[in-house]
């Protein structure tokens, strides 16, 4: 037994010498800080540091910790650390004793977070109904400024990184948990110096593939911090379908909070649950045993247990569909369930915990070049593309222009062009409908929508949003002497019935909403791509019966090849709000047009993973009695 002891005393000093080495070689070293705080995800090998530290100069440093074997081990690791680090110790707390808690209480009831210095213990319960206001809590802890959020928060919370998908989906945040910090090794310079071959990377002008690169091999910023311990914590996301009030949504994070961290001797869950980085979101029902004792809670945690658990005997908490619980930990023992069982591991098998970050470009002030990977990185970390289409991404953020431009002239007015018409019932207003051929030239189309103009807002016309210039990657395929052919029209078969659909009534006015696109395009053709750069609105003239249909303009792209499509039939919501407000003002008959036509913009931006998307086709549709249109994305090989 005593040999089986030591030999597990010996296995801890040694994954504590581990973790601590790693730690202090991460100093100073590149990251992507869209990735969790893992040491696996540093940049470039074990101590390559973007900055220069001074490693000629070496001294022991003593750890002090209730481990002796550790502590003395940990020493011994430490005559090969750099002086530019230091460490700071914190034992985590295992008694009821200790100085008394520094505690914060905000003015909102479910607002919870004590800090206990001497011991190293924090609890944290933070319930928040701002999706940007729990990514500014992870953000500061890493020593980063603003809302965006980053890897961190997204992996703890399981989210996607779009920050316009898990907005949408999410109705409130909440977490709690215990965070235990035993060591922090931190860069102690204030006057940090990048390397010269870091300077010599950053690209001059603005230069996609070297930015790509860039970010790729060196990482958005540096390490200045990394604290080890332990934590366990649960993270909880309220859907929007879930109809808990806030009231309600407090208590159930209270009571999850207690059956997993307050109840520590006395855990009876059903069947054991391995907590290990785990997902919930299943309704199921665990019994809870309220019994008021807590080992290991501090005397301000066991007055705020008596206050959450008076009156209480057995509790059964449900698990509700529309709420998801994340249980994660790091550092410890994992196979050890029981929480307060698994404290007393920590720090035998410490783990990264938290690190804090500087960014690379506050290094670089006065270099050619430093607005450009500013730049970058910040549309990098605030819309997350794949690291391998980072390149691509780049290339598309260029200025997005409609055509034909607006005429804003003073005191200028257009004259109103003969058109045909639409008729929607026997009495009601005529939409008249713009037939001028949009073309864009060589610039890729990223977008579409109808518009009403003219002096009446009663002209059906058709916009195109597109690149104000070409991206430097297309310049191969597309530039002004590439012989490219000329551009051809596509439209629907004027007999083709099949694809008439009424807007109203169907003895009045009809659309053709068959699908327009280029029949030469295959996915993986090697001859070229074809791609939409002009649209035009028509009628065919039925009488009363009259038909809209749409024909677009194909251009080919040679040496490219089509790697993936889709048809896009979610316009975004925040035009549609707009335009909805703006109808909304208008009187008349052209109020009445306006609730027949939805203008909405259909395009794919940044902020649509992976960020350069052209339209290769679109058709019109009927939708809840308004006049749409759908577009049809693609993704090119270049």
């Amino acid at each position: 037994m005593e040999r089986a002891r030591a030999a597990a005393a010996a296995g801890g000093s040694d994954a504590l010498i581990a973790t601590l080495t790693n730690a202090v070689q991460a100093l100073g070293r590149g990251f992507d800080v869209t990735s969790d705080a893992r040491l696996l995800y540093c940049k470039g090998a074990p101590g390559s540091r973007l900055v220069l530290l001074d490693d000629t100069r070496t001294r022991s440093l003593v750890i002090a910790d209730d481990g002796g074997a550790a502590a003395a081990a940990a020493a011994a690791a430490a005559k090969s650390f750099s002086r530019m680090s230091s460490w700071t110790s914190r034992s985590a707390g295992r008694g009821t004793g200790g100085n008394p808690l520094a505690s914060v209480i905000s003015n909102r009831p479910e607002f919870f977070y004590a800090c206990n210095s001497h011991s190293g213990l924090q609890k944290t319960d933070d319930c928040r109904d701002s999706l940007w206001w729990m990514a500014e809590h992870f953000n500061k802890k890493s020593g980063l400024s603003g809302t965006v959020p980053l890897g961190s928060f997204n992996s703890m919370f399981s989210f996607t990184g779009s920050w316009k998908v898990d907005a949408a989906a999410t109705k409130a945040l909440a977490m709690d948990g215990f965070y235990f910090p035993l060591y922090k090794a931190k860069l102690i310079s204030d006057d940090l110096l990048l390397r010269d071959d870091v300077k010599r990377a950053v690209p001059h002008s603005w230069d996609p593939p070297l930015l790509a690169s860039f970010i790729e091999n060196l990482g958005t910023h540096i390490i200045t911090s990394v604290t080890i311990g332990g934590k366990d914590e649960l993270y909880i996301k309220q859907h929007h379908s879930s109809q808990l009030s806030e009231s309600e949504i407090e208590k159930y994070v209270k009571d999850i909070g207690d059956q997993r961290f307050l109840n520590m001797e006395h855990q009876t869950l059903n069947a054991p649950l391995n907590y290990k980085e785990k997902c919930y979101g299943q309704p199921r029902v665990r019994e809870l045993n309220c019994e008021v004792k807590a080992v290991g809670c501090t005397v301000l945690e066991k007055r705020h247990l008596l206050r959450k658990n008076e009156g209480c005997g057995n509790r059964k908490i449900p698990w509700n569909r529309d709420v998801t619980v994340i249980f994660r930990r790091r550092g410890g023992d994992d196979l050890v369930q029981n929480h307060a069982e698994w404290v007393h591991t920590i720090s035998s098998a410490p783990d990264v915990i938290n690190m804090t970050f500087l960014p690379i470009v506050s290094l670089l002030n006065g270099l050619p070049g430093i607005q450009n990977l500013s730049r970058a990185v910040d549309l990098y970390l605030e819309y997350k593309p794949p690291i391998e289409e980072l390149q691509y991404f780049l290339e598309f953020q260029v200025h997005r222009v409609w055509a034909p431009a607006p005429v804003n002239i003073p005191g200028h007015q257009r004259k109103e062009p003969v058109c045909p018409s639409l008729q929607f019932s026997l009495m009601g207003p005529k939409l008249y409908i713009s037939a001028e051929q949009v073309s864009v030239g060589r610039k890729p189309v990223t977008g579409l929508r109808l518009s009403l103009e003219g002096s009446k807002q009663n002209r059906l016309a058709i916009h195109l949003q597109h690149l104000a210039i070409l991206p430097k990657i297309f310049l191969p395929h597309w530039d002004s002497h590439v012989a490219i052919g000329p551009p051809k029209w596509h439209g629907p078969e004027e007999q083709d019935c099949r694809w008439f659909e009424p807007i109203k009534w169907k003895n009045f006015a009809h659309v053709s909403t068959a699908p327009i696109e280029s029949t030469e395009t295959n996915i993986g053709d090697l001859s070229g791509v074809y791609i939409v750069t002009g649209a035009q609105l028509g009628v065919w003239d039925f009488g009363a019966k009259s038909v809209l249909h749409l024909k677009l303009l194909f251009s080919k792209v040679p040496g490219c090849t089509i790697r993936r499509s889709v048809w896009d039939h979610n316009p975004c919501p925040t035009f549609a709000q707009k335009l909805d407000d703006t109808s909304s003002s208008t009187s008349g008959d052209n109020s009445k047009l306006a609730k027949i036509v939805d203008m909405t913009e259909m395009l794919k931006g940044p902020q649509d993973v992976p960020g350069h998307w052209l339209v290769t086709g679109a058709k019109l549709g009927v939708e809840k009695g308004k006049i749409v249109v759908r577009v049809k994305y693609s993704l090119l090989n270049y």
